[in-house]
C-alpha cells in the first residue's frame, strides 16, 4: 500500500469518527454525505500537489532522463539532416547581366570570380572565337561588352621577338593574338595615344579601332554581327571607340587589371588551370551525401 492510499484511508477513518461524535439531528444525511465527499476530494487534491510524482516501476530517475532518447529509440527516426543532405554552399559566379556570351567565356569568368584569380583587380575576358570583349569590375560585375578585331592568323602562341620587329616584316601566319593571362595597364603608344598594354614585350595592346588600310574596312567589320570577318589585325585587339573611352579606359584608370585571352587551339584548363565552378560544386555536394542504411551492417 503506497503513501497516497494510506493517507486516504486515514482521512476516511477520521471523518467517521468526527461524524460519529456529532448529534444525529445536526445535519440531514444528504448534506452530511456531500460535505464528507467535499472534504475527501479536497484532501486528495492537496495530497497530490504535495507529494512528488510516483515513477513507474523500473523507471530511471527523472533527473537522468535523456531528452534525446526518444529520437534514438524511435525505429522510424532518421539520421540528422546534415548527414543525409549535403549542405548547399553558395558559389560565386560572374554576372553577365543580359549579355549573351559563349559557355567558354562564362566558365572562365565564373572561375576567375570563384578562385579570386584576378586578385581584387578589374578583369577582362577576350573570346577570340566569338570576337567579343567582356569587361568586369573586381567583383565580377559586367561593366560592358563589345565586338573586337583580332590577329589575322589562328593560333595561341606569340612569335619570339615579334615586339621588336617592324609591322611590314611580320608575315600573315605570324599575326596571332596569343592566349593567356596578362597583367595590363594604360599607357601611351609611340604615337602618344592611350592604349591598354596587354603584353608590352610583344607589343600586344588593346586600343580604339584604327582606320588601317581602306581595303581592310575595320570599322565595318566591327559592326557586322558575325565573328567570321573580325580577323584582320597584326595581333592587337581593336575595339569600338566608345567602348574604349566609356568602359576600358575608366576601368583601368589608376589601377592595373587582368586580361584573359581565351585560347582557340587549346583548352582553357591547359592555359589557365581553370575549372568548371558549377560542375565542381555539384560533385562536391554529391560526395558529401551520406548513404542511408543500417550502420551496423557496414
Amino acid at each position: 500500500m503506497n503513501r497516497q492510499t494510506t493517507m486516504a484511508t486515514q482521512i476516511k477513518k477520521d471523518q467517521r469518527m468526527y461524524w460519529a461524535g456529532l448529534p444525529q439531528a445536526s445535519f440531514p444525511r444528504s448534506l452530511a454525505a456531500f460535505l464528507a465527499r467535499a472534504v475527501l476530494l479536497g484532501a486528495v487534491a492537496l495530497n497530490t500537489l504535495l507529494l512528488p510524482a510516483v515513477a513507474a516501476p523500473n523507471s530511471p530517475p527523472l533527473s537522468t532522463l535523456d531528452p534525446a532518447a526518444g529520437s534514438r529509440d524511435n525505429a522510424s527516426a532518421s539520421a540528422p539532416a546534415e548527414s543525409q543532405v549535403a549542405s548547399v554552399e553558395l558559389v560565386r559566379l560572374a554576372n553577365f547581366g543580359q549579355e549573351v556570351a559563349s559557355p567558354e567565356s562564362r566558365k572562365l569568368a565564373d572561375w576567375v570570380v570563384d578562385s579570386a584569380d584576378n586578385g581584387k583587380l578589374p578583369f577582362m575576358i577576350i573570346d577570340k572565337v566569338q570576337a567579343r570583349v567582356f569587361m568586369f569590375d573586381a567583383q565580377g560585375q559586367l561593366r560592358g561588352a563589345a565586338s573586337a578585331l583580332l590577329g589575322l592568323a589562328v593560333g595561341d602562341h606569340t612569335v619570339p621577338g615579334i615586339g621588336q620587329r617592324k609591322l611590314s616584316s611580320i608575315l600573315p601566319a605570324e599575326r596571332t593574338t596569343p592566349a593567356g593571362r596578362f597583367v595590363a595597364s594604360l599607357d601611351r603608344d609611340i604615337h602618344g595615344q592611350e592604349v591598354l598594354w596587354v603584353d608590352y614585350d610583344s607589343a600586344l595592346s588593346l586600343h580604339r579601332v584604327v582606320a588601317g588600310q581602306p581595303k581592310e574596312r575595320r570599322a565595318e567589320r566591327l559592326a557586322t554581327p558575325s565573328p567570321l570577318d573580325n580577323r584582320i589585325s597584326f595581333g592587337c585587339i581593336n575595339v569600338p571607340v566608345k567602348f574604349y573611352e566609356n568602359v576600358v579606359s575608366p576601368s583601368f584608370t589608376g589601377t592595373n587589371g587582368i586580361v584573359y585571352i581565351l585560347p582557340e587551339t587549346r583548352s582553357a584548363r591547359e592555359v589557365f588551370g581553370s575549372y568548371d565552378v558549377q560542375d565542381s560544386s555539384r560533385k562536391q555536394a554529391s560526395a558529401r551525401v551520406a548513404p542511408v542504411g543500417d550502420s551496423s551492417a557496414r
